[in-house]
């Protein structure tokens, strides 16, 4: 790990300034990914900027009936906050499902939005990576694929993102709020993160100058189910191979609004909106499902040695689908 310079923000203008200032600055809350890519040599910093201590790490709710959630929460506190807990279990399990307890107790909201691949090129500097040097090429394809891209990829790369929280925040419909040093903007969850394109090294579509503060959830629709279901190599501390987080809800036996976001598929956490417009207005029924998940799957590019993942996507959405229809329509 190379030296580097430590100074803590005391304000989000003040962090925003401090970055804006330095080139090779970079901010630093829980760590849990930044300081493993800095030993790796993946993230050379000259400047560490910590965030942690600015007045962030609040969860409470919004006068519409939704939740406003600081970006230095932990990600431990946020799946065992009551109103989460009751209102958007979706979200509480996929941050139970992510990494292990102590990771969880140190990891924080915006940087778990902002972690980067676990793409095995992408973690060895001795490997070209266009996501870590833009033109150098991209070693996943050819190469090992077994938790890469099967939507959205491109020839410049293949890789999928890891969170699981923004997985779910994408199908909660929620926003993230984020800071320019001045004013604050709302950018959808879904619209967060970029597909790779000619452009992988840039994961997000912030800018340098802006600052993650938090993320608004809006009310849950009346009589809403939902739930995240995760399937990986093993039962813990790992990540996914695909994911569905899924929210419906009925009416005479129809579904009436339907939300999908899918993880482990793509470059960005995968909102599934093929899929909603089959579900909504059909019947909740076997056939329903599997023609949704046909519909958002139509165009899967599997890459030599992945080509399970388009199978194994289209099974747990069904599942996922037959689960929530079984608790909503008891």
């Amino acid at each position: 790990m190379k030296a580097f310079e430590y100074r803590v923000a005391t304000s989000p203008a003040d962090a925003v300034a401090m970055l804006t200032g330095h080139p090779d600055a970079v901010y630093l809350a829980g760590g849990t990914n930044l300081v493993d890519h800095m030993k790796l040599g993946v993230a050379q910093p000259d400047l560490l900027i910590d965030v942690s201590h600015l007045d962030l790490a609040d969860i409470s709710g919004t006068e519409d009936g939704g939740v406003r959630v600081g970006a230095n929460v932990r990600n431990s506190d946020l799946a065992a906050h009551p109103l989460i807990r009751s209102h958007y279990p979706m979200l509480a399990r996929a941050l139970l499902s992510g990494a292990s307890g102590q990771l969880r107790n140190a990891a924080t909201t915006a940087g778990n939005l902002l972690q980067r691949t676990r793409c095995v090129y992408f973690q060895d500097v001795t490997t070209p990576c266009n996501k870590r040097r833009p033109g150098s090429g991209c070693s996943a394809i050819g190469g090992y694929v077994r938790h890469h891209a099967i939507l959205g990829a491109s020839k410049s790369c293949v890789a999928t993102h890891p969170s699981d929280m923004a997985v779910a925040l994408t199908a909660l419909n929620a926003d993230v709020l984020v800071h320019d040093g001045a004013d604050e903007r709302r950018v959808p969850a879904a619209d967060l993160h970029r597909l790779p394109g000619d452009t992988p090294h840039h994961d997000t579509v912030l800018t340098r100058s802006e600052l993650i503060t938090g993320i608004e959830l809006p009310p849950p629709p009346a009589g809403a189910v939902s739930d995240y279901r995760k399937v990986r190599d093993r039962a813990s501390y790992a990540f996914a191979l695909v994911s569905v987080a899924a929210e419906l809800t009925f009416a005479a036996g129809r579904i009436a609004t339907a939300r999908i976001a899918l993880g482990g598929v793509a470059h960005k956490p995968w909102r599934a909106c093929r899929a909603e417009q089959v579900l909504v207005g059909a019947v909740a029924e076997q056939q329903t499902f599997a023609a949704a998940a046909d519909a958002e799957l139509a165009d899967a590019d599997p890459l030599p040695g992945n080509e399970f993942k388009v199978e194994l996507t289209r099974r747990t959405m069904v599942s996922q689908l037959r689960m929530l229809t079984e608790r909503g329509l008891r």
